[in-house]
C-alpha cells in the first residue's frame, strides 16, 4: 500500500503511463462515456467521493499543461475550485456538447459521484522539462 498520493491502482497506473497531451477527465456522475473510453468508476454514493477531492489527488501526480471545462459549469465553488487548484494553467472553455465530443480523443473518463451538472474537467498532460 502506497502511503500517499493515488491509492486507486488502475486511476494510478493511468496517470503513470499518460504523455505529453494525452488526456484524462475527471467527471460528475452524469456525464456520458463514449464507447471504446476507458470509464474509472469511483462513484459510491451522490456526492462521494466529490469532484473537487478526485481533481486534488489526480492534479498532484500529474503535470497537467492545459485543462478544459464546459461554458455551460456556473456553479462558483466548482469553478473556484478548479481555478485554485489549476493555478497558473491555461483553463479553458468549450460547451458541453464539444467537451462530450472531446472525451472520445481521452485516456479515460474518471467518474465521480459528484451531482453538480458540468462539473467535469479535461486534464492534457504536459512534461518536466
Amino acid at each position: 500500500m502506497r502511503d500517499s498520493g493515488l491509492w486507486h491502482p488502475r486511476l494510478a497506473a493511468l496517470v503513470a503511463g499518460m504523455g505529453h497531451g494525452d488526456t484524462i477527465v475527471i467527471a460528475d456522475a452524469g456525464l456520458p462515456i463514449p464507447a471504446g473510453v476507458e470509464a474509472v468508476q469511483l462513484a459510491v454514493a451522490r456526492g462521494v467521493p466529490g469532484f473537487l477531492p478526485v481533481l486534488d489527488a489526480v492534479a498532484a501526480e500529474l503535470i497537467v499543461e492545459e485543462a478544459t471545462t464546459a461554458e455551460e459549469l456556473t456553479d462558483a465553488g466548482i469553478l473556484a475550485g478548479v481555478r485554485d487548484r489549476l493555478a497558473g494553467i491555461p483553463v479553458k472553455t468549450t460547451s458541453h456538447e464539444s467537451l462530450k465530443l472531446a472525451c472520445r480523443e481521452a485516456c479515460a473518463v474518471v467518474r465521480t459521484g459528484e451531482a453538480t451538472p458540468f462539473a467535469n474537467v479535461i486534464l492534457r498532460a504536459g512534461v518536466p522539462f
